[in-house]
């Protein structure tokens, strides 16, 4: 039975990518759905995997949607890649996941790479809840996003690019505090990895004097609030 396969693919390491993974693009898919067909391409040949790929990204998956829902209809299996991550998260996906479910086609997610998580782990900051909110918009509407997060009993993580860091610091801290911890991890799983921790404040102090590259992924630490009642430690002592 035909099937759609989301692949996640590395963010970075090209080692970052699963066994399963690579006997599904191997053995399984008739077709691979890349987001940009060089960078697939490029994978796909490290791999020694010969596969027929068509493009599948933002600007054209509207249109070539129902197209592709067809041919799965008709008997084919595709694989959707990114360029790089799980596809869904802040990429092209949704929509092609929606429309396989709403037409009864099997859809399965492989487990692999994404950004956020090893950047949230690594961040020092509490993982055991949190709000994920990708990019934020560039213009309408940012400014209430970041004031949702004023009394956020969550760590929040951001997607940013390296050109809107210090931006998206500086709006930070102007609506959060200066003093909010936080932490910036880029280069993720790459050569010049990095994760800076500290306050918004000493973020914006670091990055405001050096030029930076890759994609960044900004980890916001919760409001200091205080516990409820019933929520309290309850402090026990020896009589």
């Amino acid at each position: 039975m035909s099937k759609l396969y989301l692949i996640p693919t590395p963010i970075g390491n090209l080692e970052d990518i699963t066994l399963r993974a690579l006997r599904i693009l191997r053995d399984e898919v008739q077709l691979v759905l890349a987001e940009d067909t060089r960078k697939t391409g490029m994978l796909l040949k490290h791999y020694g995997i010969s596969k027929p790929m068509a493009s599948y990204h933002q600007h054209n998956e509207h249109r070539v949607l129902e197209q592709f829902v067809s041919r799965m209809l008709a008997g084919e299996t595709m694989g959707l890649i990114t360029d790089a991550g799980t596809p869904a998260i802040s990429d092209p996906g949704f929509l092609l996941v929606r429309e396989c479910i709403k037409a009864q086609l099997p859809v399965e997610c492989l487990p692999g790479p994404t950004a956020f998580v090893p950047a949230l782990v690594n961040s020092g900051l509490p993982a055991d809840r949190f709000v994920f909110l990708g990019f934020l918009p560039h213009k309408k509407g940012r400014l209430k996003r970041i004031a949702s997060l004023v009394e956020s009993p969550y760590t929040t993580v951001l997607y940013e690019s390296p050109h809107r860091l210090l931006k998206t610091l500086t709006q930070l801290a102007e609506v959060l505090g200066g003093g909010r911890q936080a932490a910036v991890a880029r280069e993720l799983s790459k050569l010049h990895e990095e994760t800076r921790r500290g306050t918004l404040d000493e973020l914006i102090g670091h990055y405001g004097n050096t030029t930076i590259k890759g994609e960044i992924v900004i980890v916001i630490g919760a409001a200091q609030t205080e516990p409820a009642a019933d929520e309290e430690e309850t402090i026990y002592s020896e009589s």
